[in-house]
């Protein structure tokens, strides 16, 4: 297959998977996500001749959109300003305010979290299976799941404590 086929199927494939992780770590500024994803995709481009199979094709592009996010992030103060500013846009019409109101609440804790566990709370939203996960992240399974039950307990605590 042509590079040029291969990157149209992996961009079809995973353009809107890579978008909602990014809109997750920046907390919905769409013009953020879209700037980000974009420059995802020209690394893949970039580097597709290099990829030698060592992972699932799709757990190397969550490693690109992970570590671009991250680095999106700590580019400048200002871009950590509009991830804290700005709640993402999931609440649709169909959710009561009260259930609307703890969604928001569980969007401000989630990005209260360390990048990490943001990072693998929002690939487990995204409904990504544990073991690409922990590839993802570079730790075992058995690791992943403790630190799924510690996040959970925290984001518990913080919702609870906002609604204090």
């Amino acid at each position: 297959m042509a590079k040029k086929e291969q990157f149209n199927d992996l961009y079809n494939a995973h353009y809107n998977k890579v978008f909602r992780l990014c809109k997750g770590y920046f907390c919905g500024d769409v013009s953020l996500t879209s700037d980000a994803a974009q420059e995802i995709f020209i690394k893949v481009w970039e580097s597709l001749d290099a990829f030698r199979n060592e992972s699932s094709i799709s757990t190397w592009i969550y490693r690109i959109t992970v570590n671009t996010c991250l680095l999106y992030l700590r580019k400048s103060s200002s871009r950590k300003e509009i991830r804290t500013a700005v709640l993402p846009q999931v609440v649709s019409e169909t959710y009561s305010s009260e259930k609307e109101e703890q969604l928001r609440q569980m969007y401000q804790c989630i990005q209260k979290l360390e990048e990490t566990n943001k990072m693998i709370i929002l690939m487990i939203l995204d409904g990504i299976e544990y073991p690409e996960i922990a590839e993802v992240i570079g730790i075992t399974e058995e690791t992943l799941r403790v630190r799924i039950y510690r996040i959970k307990k925290s984001l518990t605590q913080c919702v609870q404590n906002e609604n204090i």
